[in-house]
């Protein structure tokens, strides 16, 4: 089984992933622009019982797409972006692929938001563009 690993850039908020993700992609929207101060957030989704957080995390709430509100942790030491949702309450995560350990380990499929993706990022080869959200 696979064991991914990763956490924030000083060290003190870390994540243990069992298993491969469930999905994985890039995400162009203003609020992943705008977090991440780049085009684009990587992700992957795990399952929540996939997951073992530790370290303590502060949390940024903000609308999300579909209504209700999407959650993003990051470390109150350093600010690196780790993993969205609410450890502990949600039943699946999305880990910020620039956070992994081991970077090989992202495969993208997907890149959601294609609508607000900005000219200069080109999208790479093979994957599915969703304008908005996936069904």
């Amino acid at each position: 089984m696979t064991r991914i690993t990763g956490g924030c850039l000083c060290g003190s908020l870390r994540y243990e992933a069992e298993g491969e993700p469930q999905f994985a992609g890039i995400c162009c929207c203003a609020d992943c622009r705008k977090a991440s101060g780049s085009g684009f957030i990587p992700f992957m989704g795990f399952a929540s019982e996939a997951l073992r957080f530790s370290g303590a995390a502060a949390q940024f709430r903000s609308p999300c797409f579909r209504g209700g509100e999407a959650l993003r942790n990051f470390c109150p030491s350093c600010g690196g972006l780790v993993f969205g949702g609410e450890a502990g309450k949600d039943t699946s995560h999305t880990i910020y692929a620039g956070s992994l350990d081991d970077p090989s380990l992202f495969r993208p499929t997907m890149a959601i938001f294609g609508r607000d993706k900005p000219h200069w990022l080109p999208v790479p080869p093979g994957l599915t563009v969703f304008e908005t959200m996936p069904e």
